[in-house]
């Protein structure tokens, strides 16, 4: 019966063609950066570089994203988690495919080796039956024909939800919540997520990799920066 119904976009609810799912190019466009945007903070750029003056004083991780989770997409991003959505993950991971081509054209970015997941604990996964961010790595890994690398970082520890934690409770909520397996072999890595809100999480699992010199971007659907870094014009 789901076959034969018509293939609506998730946001506008008119007609989608039969070669994009979930949300149609006009409202994904609507949504996605107009303008650089600094691989630290999120922050809008008024020329093209990596990162804006106060990160490139620090270099934090690079997180590379097609959208702020503000303005328009966001709320179909977190629909995939909570509402089992999956049907604009398709359309997310082109559009963050295509800005990852865009950034290395540029040399702001380089490619890495690997792809991996954010991992959930298994008791977590069990209960909610998908990780979005192995869903979303899945689609990538098809993209840009890296290998999914999905067993040697693993979670163990079940925290609680980060939702509604302040950040130094959001800090000690993962604290020694995954571990790296011994053997990793790869020096370059793109740790993937859904949606990178204060980079709690990609923080700490990115302090084990540098702790053994492995390089490691981020890349996610939709980033939440803080207030008032960026705007629509």
């Amino acid at each position: 019966m789901v076959a034969i119904l018509p293939n609506r976009c998730i946001s506008c609810h008119q007609i989608v063609g039969m070669e994009q799912s979930g949300i149609c190019q006009i409202c994904l466009t609507a949504g996605l950066y107009r303008q650089p945007i600094c691989l630290g903070c999120g922050a809008g750029l008024q020329e093209l570089r990596v990162y804006c003056g106060t990160c490139q004083r620090k270099e934090p991780v690079k997180i590379i994203s097609p959208c702020s989770y503000h303005f328009g997409l966001g709320q179909w991003v977190a629909a995939i988690k909570y509402q089992r959505q999956l049907a604009v993950i398709d359309a997310m991971a082109q559009a963050l495919y295509q800005r990852l081509l865009m950034l290395e054209q540029q040399q702001l970015i380089s490619m890495p080796q690997v792809i991996i997941p954010v991992p959930l604990h298994p008791k977590r996964l069990r209960e909610r039956g998908f990780n979005q961010a192995w869903l979303i790595a899945k689609r990538l890994s098809e993209l840009t024909e890296l290998p999914l690398v999905d067993d040697k970082l693993i979670r163990i520890i079940n925290t609680e939800s980060q939702a509604g934690l302040d950040g130094q409770q959001r800090r000690q909520n993962l604290q020694q919540a995954f571990q790296l397996s011994e053997v990793f072999d790869y020096q370059r890595i793109a740790l993937v997520d859904d949606v990178v809100t204060t980079g709690t999480t990609v923080n700490e699992i990115t302090q084990l990799f540098s702790k053994r010199f492995i390089q490691t971007q981020v890349w996610c659907l939709a980033r939440a920066e803080a207030p008032g870094l960026l705007s629509l014009t």
